[in-house]
């Protein structure tokens, strides 16, 4: 029977007709993926789900078509995979919904302590950008809820139940919606990046590791391959509180570098490093593949994944080789039935395995539909392209591609909320290294990102721009990464190149202000996007990464065509991870007028001039596991961050430590 290995994750809700969902599952062996739902409630009345959570759906179906969907599953390494796309939803509704493999219930869980799985559906005010509008001309508009944040190590704690990075964010608002059923719950959950550290393993995985390979041998304790990644999802995301926050919340997700290594693609040097490096080809590989099956496929919508050819090909090739499995299966149980025909006739012994056929045995033969898949891949974890059991040649060949080649694929993309937007932009692989044209992102996926933010002029109310790396950083780090960004051009010579680039890979010194000319076209593709009396009322840069949380608001005095739009850098990192003394105080460091003053001598010396861009924080900074959330309602937006803290009973509880409404822009 097949088994439930990790999720179900709901992913996406199709807005545009309320009346579709994805949600994605790994099992242990193929099978055939069923999601089963009930409308439970009403969503434009806020109600609750009234299924209890051990009562079967499909006990309380009534006649008539339900929602619901199915699919068979596909393989990539041995592991088995299916993203079912549920459809029949009706808009403005909460429904609970099971998961069956091969007809058997999976989910929820017999033993769940958590409520039931639902798909909460737009009401059609709120699902197309037209019933927006005409809500809020009446000011009914209903509100898009965003809760972000970045950087969750998954380690659990001790045995002593301590955790040494303080309670995590994601299971302090899990329990926060479980036990307030009745409450607000997030419309998407955004994920920023770091949600596996690859080169971070906890003392589990450590252990794990050391049962599979020599760790005194490069990567030592990191992944090494497809295999290890899966090991560091399900850490991740098997633990219960989160299991069940992503089971009901739809998700976004986009990686950042610890998702394959530290200061990945900092620089060309820094590529050619570990491009020489006997680990590194397959460890990216494995990254990338392993970040499509569990992040990125989920990302998209029922019309992307119809249309996207990587998708079926994967698809083709899974289905190709489970027929072939089971036409090998039945050859294997005709020949086993004859032989048995013949000995009972004779009287002879029974036959062994070679009775299966020439150079094929039972064991073989079996193990093809089952883990043991897993045998043919060697240390890479990734099964040669030429005997590759599954759909794995497909993929690897896809990502082999794209790491040669950043304009190959594109892992950015679009959600519509209504009359939200969000665009979330991969600062990772698109970027070019070459010293004498370096850019965050290449011209391609920068023209994308311009045309998605002007798209349909007049149809939002709010802009969201994802990126993991923050735009705006303290003055004084944004002035060093210029610095260092002109110095490792060659403006004070080879000398102080080969300085300034140790400086680079050692300090990190890779966010936008690093890449100075993709500082400037994001900045202006914002003053742009801001413009004009159809402009959106907010544009609003969500990024993570540096381990603390602030508001950032630019100062557009000194820009020819300053936007009409009210802009902000809202940064919120880490959902779960320490914060060493020295970032608290760097980074307090980097705000302070001393630090400012610090900032323009460094740039004198990088002579990389008076920027046109003036910002301030105006909230932060806070230290801490926190969320953000905004909250949309018209041309209204609400700032709110949550921080996980153990109170004196010893309960992980979020408490609120900013609330703001975000205004009209400041001149």
């Amino acid at each position: 029977m097949a088994r439930l290995r990790l999720g179900p994750l709901l992913r996406q809700i199709d807005w545009e007709t309320g009346e579709r969902a994805t949600v994605w599952v790994e099992t242990d062996e193929p099978c055939t993926v069923e999601v089963r739902c009930v409308p439970v409630a009403d969503a434009a009345t806020g109600g609750a789900p009234q299924v209890a959570h051990t009562e079967p759906v499909r006990e309380q179906l009534t006649a008539g078509a339900q929602p619901g969907g199915s699919t068979r599953t596909w393989r990539i390494a041995g592991h088995h995979y299916a993203l079912v796309e549920v459809t029949g939803l009706r808009p403005g509704s909460v429904s609970a919904y099971e998961v069956l493999l091969d007809g058997e219930r999976v989910w929820p869980l017999p033993d769940s302590r958590f409520p039931a799985s639902t798909i909460r559906t737009p009401s059609p005010e709120q699902a197309t950008a037209r019933g927006q509008a005409a809500a809020s001309a009446t000011g009914g508009a209903p509100a898009v809820q965003i809760v972000f944040g970045s950087c969750r190590w998954a380690a659990p704690p001790g045995a002593d139940a301590h955790d040494p990075v303080g309670p995590d964010a994601l299971d302090t608002l899990a329990g926060h919606i479980a036990h307030t059923p009745d409450g607000e719950r997030p419309d998407a959950l955004v994920l920023l990046g770091d949600q596996v550290y690859a080169d971070e393993t906890s003392a589990a995985t450590r252990a794990w590791l050391a049962t599979r390979r020599d760790v005194s041998q490069p990567p030592w304790h990191q992944v090494a391959d497809y295999e290890e990644y899966t090991r560091l999802y399900y850490e991740s995301w098997l633990d219960p509180e989160v299991r069940w926050l992503l089971s009901t919340v739809p998700s976004c997700m986009m990686f950042d570098d610890h998702d394959v290594v530290d200061d990945w693609n900092t620089s060309a040097a820094w590529l050619a490093q570990m491009r020489a490096t006997p680990w590194w080809r397959t460890r990216v590989l494995s990254g990338l593949m392993s970040y499509w099956v569990y992040q990125h496929l989920g990302n998209l919508s029922p019309a992307e994944l119809a249309a996207d050819e990587l998708y079926a090909a994967v698809r083709a090739a899974s289905t190709a080789q489970e027929q072939q499995e089971n036409e090998q299966r039945e050859r294997r149980e005709k020949l086993q039935a004859q032989s048995a025909t013949a000995e009972q006739a004779s009287g002879a012994a029974p036959a062994d395995e070679a009775s299966a056929g020439p150079g094929t045995t039972v064991s073989s033969v079996s193990a093809a539909g089952g883990a043991a898949a897993e045998a043919p891949t060697g240390h890479s974890g990734l099964a040669h392209p030429t005997t590759a059991p599954d759909a794995t040649a497909v993929l690897r060949d896809f990502v082999e591609r794209s790491d040669a080649d950043p304009t190959f694929a594109r892992w950015s993309y679009r959600r519509d909320y209504g009359r939200v937007r969000l665009l979330m932009v991969d600062t990772r692989a698109a970027r070019v290294l070459d010293e004498g044209a370096r850019s965050m992102l290449d011209e391609k996926e920068l023209t994308w990102l311009r045309d998605q933010a002007h798209a349909g002029q007049g149809e939002m109310d709010h802009l969201l721009i994802g990126t993991s790396l923050p735009w705006l950083l303290p003055h004084f780090v944004h002035d060093v990464e210029g610095w260092n960004a002109a110095l490792c051009a060659g403006e004070r010579g080879p000398r102080w190149a080969r300085i300034a680039e140790n400086v680079r890979q050692r300090a990190d010194l890779e966010h936008w202000s690093a890449f100075p000319s993709s500082f400037d076209a994001l900045t202006d593709l914002i003053a742009e996007a801001g413009r004009g009396p159809q402009a959106p009322a907010t544009i609003s840069v969500l990024s993570g990464d540096v381990h603390h949380a602030y508001v950032a608001e630019p100062d557009w005095s000194r820009w020819p065509l300053p936007p009409n739009s009210h802009v902000l850098q809202l940064t919120c990192s880490p959902v779960h991870n320490s914060i060493p003394a020295s970032i608290r105080v760097g980074f307090r460091f980097g705000w302070s007028r001393a630090g400012r003053q610090l900032g323009r001598v460094f740039a004198r010396h990088g002579r990389t001039g008076r920027a046109a861009l003036g910002w301030r924080r105006t909230g932060g900074p806070w230290f801490g596991n926190q969320l953000m959330t905004l909250t949309l309602r018209g041309r209204d937006a609400k700032l709110r961050l949550d921080q996980a803290r153990v109170d004196r009973s010893g309960a992980a509880r979020l408490v609120t430590a900013m609330q703001r409404t975000v205004g009209p822009p400041r001149r």
